[in-house]
């Protein structure tokens, strides 16, 4: 890369607040390493979107996420999809947010092995999912998911907010009480027919981790130039209480209404608007497709 700058975008707010106390420090120490960090902090939601496609206009190739996954995706977007055809980007992370489930994927120790990844200059390529809905298009690198699962995060969000993990929890409960199960039509690849049963939750991951620690996707790679498309089909509350222990180590899988496969495209036949949990953030968006951008992101992981 031309410019060894990096540009850190800090959520202060990320993790309830915690990562604003110890930003400072995780930054003093990639600098006190001789690297040059450029930092500016986001005011509002959004604001990380707009810092990356800035900082990228001024020449920054390297960037990091100082916050959460949510953070992340901002950034992600600010990028894409104008860097996908241009000079290649990396992004870094410092996990100091709430789920951080991204990095989960290569380490359990989040913020230790991301620092050392920055500090050595450990790249890997890492696929970018490009979504169209209605009224534009979005990109993320972890996963997106209808029903069951963004709903949770939707309730987490809305009323919860603030709580962490805590307020995942109490997500969950809220939405177990109201559990709706319903059909969200679409058809895989170059399949003829839409397929349109009704689900407790669809899931399309570039990465295995969601709200932290659960596993979603455990067969999903993260450059292997596909979408991991997983199914959970009209569980009940108490079928779902039962299993919901295996969404944490991916052994959901083996249950009879659950399925997977590896997707390079899906396309949507909806009947207007849904929650859409993408990355951690909550969206009300009329689906249209997902597609791979196969390894167009350098990840510090």
């Amino acid at each position: 890369m031309k410019d060894r700058r990096m540009l850190a975008i800090v959520n202060r707010a990320a993790g309830g607040g915690k990562c604003g106390k110890l930003a400072h420090k995780a930054l003093e120490q990639l600098r006190a390493a001789g690297l040059q960090v450029d930092a500016v902090d986001t005011a509002a939601p959004g604001d990380a979107t707009r810092l990356a496609r800035e900082g990228y206009s001024q020449g920054y190739r390297q960037f990091i996420a100082v916050g959460g996954d949510g953070t992340a995706y901002e950034i992600i977007n600010g990028l894409f999809p104008h860097a996908a055809n241009r000079e290649r980007v990396a992004l870094g992370f410092l996990p100091l947010g709430t789920g951080n489930s991204f990095l989960r994927d290569f380490s359990k120790d989040g913020l230790k092995h991301a620092t050392e990844a920055i500090l050595s200059g450990k790249r890997r390529p890492c696929d970018v999912i490009r979504v169209t809905h209605a009224e534009g298009e979005l990109h993320y690198i972890n996963l997106l998911s209808v029903g069951f699962t963004a709903n949770v995060t939707a309730m987490a969000n809305r009323r919860f907010k603030g709580l962490g993990e805590l307020g995942y929890i109490l997500g969950v409960l809220g939405s177990l009480a109201l559990l709706r199960r319903r059909a969200f039509p679409l058809r895989v690849d170059e399949a003829v027919d839409f397929e349109g049963g009704r689900c407790l939750f669809l899931a399309f991951s570039n990465s295995k981790f969601t709200g932290g620690k659960m596993m979603i996707a455990p067969k999903a790679e993260t450059n292997d130039a596909l979408v991991e498309f997983v199914r959970w089909g009209p569980i009940g509350r108490l079928g779902l209480l039962r299993n919901f222990p295996k969404l944490f180590d991916g052994t959901h899988l083996a249950h009879p209404m659950a399925s997977r496969k590896g997707a390079r495209r899906i396309e949507f036949r909806l009947d207007g608007p849904v929650d859409v949990m993408v990355d951690g953030e909550v969206l009300t968006l009329d689906l249209r497709t997902i597609e791979v951008i196969p390894g167009a992101l350098d990840v510090m992981a």
